[in-house]
């Protein structure tokens, strides 16, 4: 049998699934493309057994149905090289030998029968939730860069979705910070939570679009099913409970510091240059309308410290962050103002936009760090 393709659209349906593909695996298979051939339409799916992707494109099929897995590296590598075409797949049904025609070459690899490849989850006894494609993805923007990459903290391995007749809310943290991302214009009427490990959502960030395109949420006790109209990812989701984060954000902050994002985050970024590099302890301290930075060295005497001019109110106060993670906190904010709201030098600070779009409610928080000495170690 055999189907003609333009090569740039499969390039970039085969490049939009790709990612969930292993390198190496104890099931070889699962290193191809599955081809699921029917009438004019081309299906195309990869699992690595703990996260499936599939997604379709239109075909002109001069054959039948077939179902044939496509060694991945080797069609990604040669559809790369090749100018806007139509390709003709030409298969062998019987040996799964296939030839792909250009207008100037032929090229030829071995698949393997398709009816060998892993079946992919589909939705079964789920509850779903709607939403555009926008607000999912900005909430993995937002939300996923504080999530723990330390393997022995499992519940945090991921975004923490919790869905209610209230509103949705995304959750991360690593213990040193945490962001709480909620959307009160999306609800459900049953409610519940489960969490999404970050691989998945670093594809979803890739495979969806920052659009108003609908995208649905179905999800089981171990699954997730997030679908558009041109792509669909599955994913295990963690089996762990996540820690009660509201208990560790502060709701007592009677100082709160107004200053400009940008002048904030370029001072961090020089002062964190003579910072301790295991610690990257730099110092807060805010009396009046004047915010001092500074950061020490001790091992190679190393010392900076700049002024900036603040909005504040409340009782002068020293405080200790770690620069590296506060900055990665100041860049996932977009407006020109923060709002810096702290209580005590040993309780976590909370950070906010000084403007928040209708609908939605960001908090961001960072653990202190002790001031009694800068570390040297």
């Amino acid at each position: 049998m055999n189907f003609i393709v333009s090569s740039s659209e499969l390039l970039r349906a085969l490049s939009r699934v790709s990612g969930v593909i292993p390198s190496r695996s104890v099931l070889p298979i699962i290193e191809n493309f599955l081809f699921e051939i029917e009438k004019s339409s081309l299906t195309i799916s990869t699992t690595n057994l703990d996260m499936s992707m599939r997604t379709k494109l239109e075909i002109e099929n001069k054959g039948g149905e077939m179902k044939i897995a496509v060694p991945a590296k080797i069609l990604l590598d040669i559809l790369k090289q090749l100018p806007e075409q139509p390709v003709t797949f030409s298969i062998d049904e019987e040996t799964f030998g296939i030839q792909i025609s250009s207008e100037t070459g032929k090229y030829k690899l071995s698949g393997e029968n398709g009816l060998d490849f892993p079946t992919i989850p589909t939705p079964q006894k789920t509850q779903s939730v709607q939403m555009p494609s926008n607000v999912l993805w900005k909430a993995i923007n937002k939300a996923l860069f504080a999530a723990s990459t330390d393997e022995d903290k499992a519940a945090l391995n991921g975004i923490y979705f919790n869905l209610s007749p209230n509103g949705l809310t995304f959750v991360a943290t690593d213990a040193h910070r945490l962001v709480r991302y909620r959307r009160v214009d999306i609800t459900v009427q049953e409610p519940a939570s489960f969490i999404v490990p970050q691989k998945a959502l670093n594809l979803l960030k890739g495979a969806f679009s920052n659009t108003d395109e609908p995208v649905s949420i179905d999800y089981n006790d171990s699954n997730a099913f997030f679908q558009t109209e041109e792509v669909m990812l599955v994913c295990r989701l963690i089996d762990q409970k996540y820690p009660d984060y509201e208990n560790v954000i502060p709701t007592d902050n009677p100082n709160k510091l107004m200053v400009a994002r940008k002048d904030l985050l370029g001072t961090l970024r020089r002062v964190n240059i003579f910072s301790n590099k295991t610690s990257h302890q730099v110092r807060f301290k805010i009396s009046g309308s004047d915010l001092t930075i500074s950061a020490e060295d001790i091992d190679f005497a190393n010392e900076a410290k700049e002024n900036l001019k603040c909005h504040y109110e409340g009782s002068d106060l020293e405080i200790g962050f770690n620069a590296a993670l506060l900055i990665d906190i100041i860049s996932n904010s977009d407006t020109d103002e923060i709002v810096v709201e702290l209580s005590t030098p040993n309780r976590a600070g909370i950070v906010l936009p000084n403007v928040q779009e209708e609908g939605e409610n960001l908090l961001m928080l960072i653990m202190p760090v002790m001031l009694s000495s800068y570390a040297s170690a």
